[in-house]
C-alpha cells in the first residue's frame, strides 16, 4: 500500500515546497497555481480515481460469473490512467486489481507478459490484452451490458 502513495506524496510535498518558496518570493498569486497544479497531479497518480480495487482472486471469481474484464494496473501508470480516463463511467464496470497491492496480481501479470509487470493488461474470457485500446476495451464493457453481463470476445485489440 506505501508504494502506491509515495508519488502522490512527493508530488504534495514538492509542490507545497515550491508553491511556499514562490510565496516568499511574490506572494500567493504566484504560488496559488503551481500548489493548484501540483495537488491535481497528486490525486490523478493517486489510487483515488481509481475504481476500488480487489484482490486477483477475486476478480476472476467474479469474472467467470459475469464475464466481466479484469484490469490489472498499478498507480503512478500513465497508461493505466490513460485507460481509466477514456473509460470514463464505464470503469466501473470492469474489475481492477493493484498489482502494487496484490501480489498474485503481479505474478499473474508477470506470467502473461514474459516476466515484466507490464499494465495495464486486462483479461477478458480469459484471454489477456497488454495495454489494449481504450475504444476497443469500452466496446467490450458495452457487450457486456448488453448481453446481461457476458463479454463476448471480439478477436483482440485494434
Amino acid at each position: 500500500m506505501t508504494r502506491s502513495w509515495t508519488l502522490p506524496i512527493l508530488l504534495g510535498l514538492c509542490g507545497a515546497v515550491i508553491a511556499t518558496g514562490l510565496f516568499l518570493a511574490r506572494g500567493s498569486g504566484a504560488a496559488a497555481p503551481v500548489l493548484l497544479w501540483f495537488m491535481l497531479f497528486a490525486v490523478v497518480y493517486s489510487p483515488v480515481i481509481f475504481p476500488r480495487s480487489i484482490s486477483a482472486q477475486e476478480a476472476r471469481r467474479r469474472s467467470t460469473v459475469d464475464g466481466r474484464p479484469v484490469v490489472f494496473w498499478r498507480p503512478g501508470c500513465k497508461y493505466c490512467l490513460r485507460l481509466r480516463i477514456k473509460l470514463g463511467r464505464d470503469a466501473g464496470q470492469a474489475l481492477w486489481v493493484n498489482i502494487w497491492r496484490d501480489p498474485a496480481g503481479a505474478a499473474a501479470v508477470r506470467a502473461v507478459t514474459g516476466g515484466d509487470e507490464t499494465v495495464p493488461t486486462v483479461v477478458l474470457a480469459g484471454r489477456p490484452y497488454v495495454n489494449p485500446d481504450p475504444g476497443w476495451l469500452r466496446d467490450q464493457l458495452s457487450a457486456a451490458v448488453r448481453n446481461g453481463g457476458t463479454a463476448e470476445d471480439s478477436g483482440g485489440c485494434r
